[in-house]
């Protein structure tokens, strides 16, 4: 249980920075927890997806509002924080899904099978990184979007493309997007605001086909192992957005972008 509490720690804790949270916990259990030696490779690599989606939750609890309008499910005005007048609308968060749901089906076997690994995670941190430094380097001047509710269904789009990279491991899709929403016009709260509402699709999408796929593999022993680390990444994740979202407009990309290059330095010296 401690195993999955720490990897749902790492996850809460890095899904919704721009760092790569599927790349922190391949790191932090292959050098130090070895979930694969506790269990299959399968019920471990399943359990690394399958966490988000406590990450998922606590998402839906910090944009609870908004997805309650986007859903036609609330009526009336909009919650102050949400933006007047003009709003986002389900259909440009659905536009922005298609691209990654399409490439993640079709290569969802090759990514399990060649991606998972410390080399892979290495290479993603570095192209990344890249992108985030050129993000906020060669930005527009003046963003055309200031809030997730001023996004044209062209940026929307666009955001869907640059989620593809986010299928590597270790490349982060909220920094793949919250870079391409702003490099496409958006300032970096608009960007992460939509990230974060394109997550909970995306990554229940991602859970539910894994458990579908590996749902033979698993037994009871396995299930205080999902449970604790559910828990933990709920908890951690709510923590983490809140946070995040508050810090964004103010640090921009290339802290994060620093530590990830640093991150990538230790682990090529050191490790390998």
């Amino acid at each position: 249980m401690f195993v999955g509490f720490i990897l749902g720690l790492v996850e809460g804790l890095t899904e919704f920075a721009p760092v790569s949270s599927t790349g922190h916990m391949i790191l932090v259990d292959d050098f130090l927890l070895h979930s694969k030696e506790l269990f299959t490779p399968s019920i471990a690599n399943t359990f690394k997806v399958v966490i988000q989606l406590g990450s998922i939750l606590a998402v839906v609890v910090v944009f609870w509002d908004r997805f309650m309008h986007l859903l036609g499910l609330k009526k009336g005005p909009v919650h102050p924080e949400l933006g007047r007048g003009r709003r986002l609308k389900l259909t440009q968060v659905i536009v922005g899904l298609i691209p990654a749901a399409v490439l993640g089906l079709l290569f969802e076997n090759y990514i399990d099978e060649y991606l998972f690994s410390i080399q892979t995670v290495l290479i993603g941190l570095v192209l990344g990184a890249i992108l985030m430094l050129a993000a906020d380097w060669f930005r527009p001047s003046k963003p055309s979007a200031k809030t997730v509710d001023q996004i044209t269904y062209k940026q929307a789009l666009g955001i869907g493309l640059f989620q593809c990279l986010g299928l590597w491991p270790g490349f982060s899709r909220s920094g793949s997007t919250i870079s391409g929403g702003v490099l496409l016009g958006m300032s970096h709260r608009a960007a992460a605001d939509f990230t974060f509402i394109m997550a909970v699709p995306v990554m229940a999408g991602a859970s539910g086909l894994s458990l579908l796929k590996h749902w033979k593999d698993f037994t009871v022993d396995a299930l205080p192992f999902f449970i604790i680390g559910f828990i933990s990444a709920f908890i951690f994740a709510l923590i983490s957005i809140r946070f995040f979202l508050k810090l964004i407009n103010k640090v921009k990309l290339v802290p994060f972008a620093v530590y990830r290059l640093v991150l990538a330095a230790v682990i090529y010296f050191v490790f390998l």
